[in-house]
């Protein structure tokens, strides 16, 4: 009898959680795989709706970067820091020429679109990241990354990747202690066939999303940086010193996101005409991608640098920095020598946002974001026909009163995990003391509702 009263304050806890993660924060999951299924369909609209900056149907030799650069300083007036350049891809793309502009916010750069043939400017608005995404896709990105609030918006998606994990592994687990034993048909019983089912073709998804999800997350993402640099899967980058052997600073965050630097220091003077010469000096040293990244230096004693950028399979993102005065090649990473963990971290990230297969990637991406829309509708439509008809709560059915009915291990346990996933996961263990504390509030109306008069 007590194994069994055991089992079932356990399944209880278990249950009532499972509820107020679906209750809570569940919507919240449901934006963030709407607006993230709307991202990744939106790379051939933003093809068709920019096409005229990106492409070009001029054919013939390309100009030297030196002089693109230059009708790209003239479109800008010479008054804004050369960030880097892009060219062209291939025949028929245009060179991407990016400017630190301090009136856009971090991340963003002030990209000219050049055509390597004509010279003819093509385009002038604001890209973001490393992806170089343009204004539609950008929208949509701050719309999945902060519900367009900036930074204080950004607790809402790491909210849902914090508990997005934990709702997935908890239902699997509930499902298997209360699986029934024969099929039953009827409205409540079929639900929850295909919220259960859903689940577990999700499973791995979800995982997948939570962690990579909160990589760059505004609070656990200090959290998975420390771990990866006591691990040592950090995402190696060149050594721009050109004195000294110094080694260069890990990026925690140079697999989604770009430093943006608004004129904290500055600027050297850069000859466009070295771009040309950096580019031809990392050809030489084996950077053969097509689409690749030159940024000059930011302060004197540093190197160039030189990047593939092309995430999709196989993966390319070689990088050298060379002496812009010797064109000499002072550092090197391939990653083919990345860590096993730097590797993974890339992929699941670019999974994450669709490139890493290209067009199968995004299939599979928008197939899963509808998929667990429908899983998070189904677990409410659950809930509603089980909601309770009175208006009092059973004390019964609270997260309080299932603990009480655990062990003296078993409530040590819960308060053990609770507060490591609470200091790992701070944005988990605020919501998780609300839920506490909406259901001790729960519990004691409940208990005073059903006490015995006298």
């Amino acid at each position: 009898m007590a194994t069994c009263t055991s089992r079932q304050a356990w399944l209880t806890l278990l249950r009532r959680f499972h509820f107020y993660i679906g209750l809570f924060v569940g919507p919240f999951i449901f934006i963030a795989a709407l607006s993230g299924t709307l991202y990744v369909a939106t790379p051939q609209l933003e093809n068709l709706v920019y096409g005229r900056a990106l492409f070009s149907d001029a054919r013939g030799e390309p100009h030297p970067l030196a002089e693109q650069i230059d009708v790209a300083q003239q479109v800008t007036g010479g008054h804004l820091r050369l960030h880097a350049v892009r060219p062209a891809a291939s025949a028929g793309e245009t060179t991407r020429v990016m400017y630190a502009d301090p009136t856009l916010d971090a991340s963003e750069n002030r990209a000219i679109f050049i055509d390597p043939i004509t010279l003819e400017v093509r385009g002038d608005m604001t890209v973001y990241g490393t992806s170089g995404i343009l204004p539609l896709r950008q929208w949509i990105d701050y719309l999945h990354r902060s519900l367009l609030l900036g930074d204080p918006g950004r607790l809402y998606s790491e909210l849902a990747a914090s508990w997005m994990w934990v709702a997935a592994l908890g239902g699997i687990v509930l499902w298997w202690m209360t699986r029934p034993r024969r099929v039953i048909k009827n409205r409540f019983q079929n639900t929850r066939r295909l919220h259960v089912t859903l689940g577990w073709v999700l499973l791995a998804g979800m995982l997948l999303f939570s962690a990579t999800g909160l990589t760059w997350s505004q609070w656990a993402g200090g959290n998975v940086d420390t771990l990866r640099s006591a691990f040592g899967w950090l995402t190696p980058q060149v050594n721009t010193a050109l004195h000294g052997s110094s080694s260069e600073e890990h990026d925690p965050h140079v697999e989604h996101r770009m430093h943006h630097d608004h004129m904290t220091m500055p600027a050297l003077h850069i000859a466009a005409t070295q771009f040309d010469g950096v580019l031809a000096a990392a050809r030489q040293a084996g950077i053969n991608a097509g689409m690749l990244e030159i940024r000059p230096p930011r302060e004197a004693g540093k190197a160039w640098t030189v990047t593939e950028i092309d995430r999709r399979w196989p993966t390319q993102v070689d990088a050298v920095a060379v002496d812009g005065d010797s064109l000499q090649v002072v550092d090197k990473v391939n990653f083919a020598t990345f860590p096993l963990m730097a590797k993974l971290t890339r992929w699941g990230v670019d999974l994450h946002m669709g490139v890493l297969f290209g067009l199968p990637n995004q299939l599979l991406l928008i197939a899963f974001g509808l998929a667990l829309c429908v899983t998070i509708v189904a677990g409410y439509r659950m809930w509603w026909m089980r909601r309770p008809a009175g208006a009092t709560t059973s004390p019964a059915q609270t997260l309080t009163e299932a603990w009480q009915g655990l062990g003296a291990g078993g409530k040590v346990l819960t308060l053990v995990i609770a507060v490591a996933l609470g200091i790992a996961l701070p944005v988990m263990g605020i919501s998780m003391v609300l839920f506490f504390i909406i259901d001790l509030v729960r519990w004691r109306s409940g208990r005073a509702a059903h006490a015995p008069s006298h």
